[in-house]
């Protein structure tokens, strides 16, 4: 005799699932566009911006006087979006973070308007944030009109992988962030069955982004074959140090972010805070601008090239920047300036003991920074795995990852409350 406790059939799990997929393909679909879209947009105006403009004028594309004015102009036009466009580019981003409950529509077209605009005015952010807000809200939206049916939930997670899988060109990232976020929550069925449809959509958004962008974090890394001993106690000391460098700024950032709220104007708060910001990118050079991947790319490329001092210097000036640019209003993700930071920061370790191997130098490092100001282990673990192009090296950054891990853990984070308390 069947009991209460008694599991479906697998046919009932199977027609349970299979109606997800259609909603799951156009999810996918449309966030990949979304993500490349905006992405092709600033672009195409950061090279108008940044090359053709100061080419017409005469001046130095990378010149002190240029990046000051340039970042300075980003934070009157985001000021602009944010005072005058309807929704005002969404929340406090400083309280925003990878995902989300759904925005109102509304706000899509400022949040992606002035997300833009930093991203092609050089502000030390990335894209993930804003676009995962702004694919959530619209999956939601037309998702609640055609199936009514369906709870909200599902078209959040939906949306969120969808996303995911986008920015990273794999599903295998959005299913390590969904798993630990449904890890703790209550549902019905196993764990692949609440991943099912999310995994559709994360391969969708990854296939679409790999057929129409072919995007790589291949940063040149020389790959390292066979690990040892040394290899291991490396990355556990570079990696806690990089974890205490990103937690440094997770300190700071209720202060710095207490002053720029103090302004209270957006006019005043981000115009003051891209003037701060072209300050620190004159004093760090163009490699600190921007959201950072293709920087990174640039910064590896001469490994030993450069002086423990000079990558310290790089390292601390992203971070500063960062800090800056998530307190004083500008929307944008921390993932990728953390990469450039962690970068700098391992490369700075390698070039101050060289036999360490760059491989477990730059992944180790970007896992503590990663760690620390996103606090989401799994996306940091496969960031770093992914940049060293490396199999063997996941299994030492699952080491390094324990006690970069206790030292950030119960710890402030990256992201405040929405009265501007540290998050623990």
């Amino acid at each position: 005799m069947a009991t209460d406790h008694a599991p479906p059939p697998p046919e009932a799990s199977a027609r349970l699932l299979l109606p997800q997929i259609l909603p799951a393909l156009l999810v996918g679909v449309g966030a990949s566009l979304l993500f490349l879209g905006i992405s092709v947009l600033a672009e195409e105006f950061q090279h108008v911006l940044w090359n053709n403009l100061p080419d017409a004028l005469g001046i130095g594309r990378y010149s002190s006087l240029w990046i000051i004015v340039m970042l300075t102009a980003t934070g009157v036009a985001v000021g602009l979006v944010v005072w005058k466009i309807p929704g005002h580019a969404g929340p406090d981003p400083s309280s925003e973070g990878l995902g989300g409950p759904p925005h109102t529509p509304g706000m899509v077209p400022g949040l992606l308007l002035a997300s833009t605009l930093a991203l092609a005015g050089g502000v030390s952010l990335g894209p993930e944030n804003p676009i995962i807000a702004a694919n959530i809200a619209l999956a939601y939206w037309l998702g609640r009109k055609a199936a009514p049916e369906t709870p909200g939930a599902a078209w959040v997670a939906l949306a969120s992988a969808a996303t995911i899988g986008a920015l990273f060109g794999t599903p295998v990232a959005a299913a390590l962030v969904l798993s630990e976020a449904l890890a703790g929550q209550p549902g019905r069925g196993s764990l692949w069955d609440r991943l099912f449809a999310p995994l559709v959509a994360a391969g969708t958004g990854a296939l679409t982004t790999q057929l129409l962008a072919e995007p790589s974090f291949d940063i040149g890394l020389p790959p390292l074959d066979d690990p040892g001993f040394g290899d291991i106690a490396a990355a556990l000391v570079i990696a806690s140090a990089a974890a205490l460098l990103g937690l440094a700024a997770c300190y700071l950032f209720p202060y710095v972010h207490g002053v720029y709220r103090r302004l209270r104007h957006p006019m005043v708060m981000l115009p003051l805070g891209g003037l701060t910001l072209g300050l620190l990118g004159a004093v760090g050079g163009h490699l600190t601008l921007f959201k950072g991947l293709a920087e990174t790319k640039e910064l590896t490329a001469s490994i030993g090239g450069w002086s423990s001092g000079e990558l310290l210097k790089l390292a601390v000036i992203k971070l500063l920047a960062l800090l800056v640019a998530s307190s004083c209003g500008f929307p944008g993700g921390r993932i990728f300036p953390a990469v450039f930071i962690g970068a700098s920061f391992g490369l700075c370790a390698q070039a101050l003991v060289p036999e360490v191997h760059p491989a477990v130098a730059v992944s180790s490092a970007v896992l503590g920074v990663l760690l620390a100001t996103t606090r989401q282990g799994w996306i940091s673990l496969f960031t770093g795995a992914v940049l060293a192009s490396s199999p063997t090296m996941l299994a030492v950054l699952c080491l390094a990852s324990l006690p970069a891990w206790l030292i950030v853990t119960g710890r402030p984070q990256l992201e405040l409350d929405h009265e501007g308390h540290s998050l623990h």
